[in-house]
């Protein structure tokens, strides 16, 4: 699976970006797709997951109310709608994919088996 992350850039607090993920080359079945950060000198942590078998979702309270997750069955593609951004929002966002992954393990990076390249996201005060 390749995964293709597009999306980020420069945008001041409150602003919005939607970042997407494309992916190809899929050949298993119940995928999860979910969308991690990382910002210099911290570890990756999760944002949002989405199971493709129904859409069923989960964010990171940080996010909560300010970030939505959609999916694009015929285009192969998620997408991270992100409002309201802050500074703290600041990292590079990768996203990643993996084949039966456990619900409860949705937010263990080494859950998932493919990743994108990053992109970054840069939220100025």
């Amino acid at each position: 699976v390749q995964l293709q992350a597009s999306g980020g850039g420069l945008v001041q607090t409150g602003g919005s970006l939607r970042l997407s993920c494309a992916a190809a080359g899929r050949t298993g079945s119940d995928y999860v797709t979910g969308w991690f950060r990382q910002a210099p000198g911290r570890e990756r942590e999760f944002v949002a997951g989405i199971r493709w078998s129904g859409g069923t979702r989960r964010y990171a309270d940080s996010v909560k109310g300010r970030f939505a997750m959609s999916r694009d069955i015929a285009r192969n593609t998620v997408y991270l709608q992100m409002n309201n951004l802050k500074p703290e929002d600041t990292a590079v966002y990768f996203c990643a994919e993996g084949s039966r992954i456990i619900w409860s393990n949705l937010a263990v990076a080494s859950s998932y088996n493919y990743w994108g390249q990053g992109t970054q996201v840069t939220v100025s005060s």
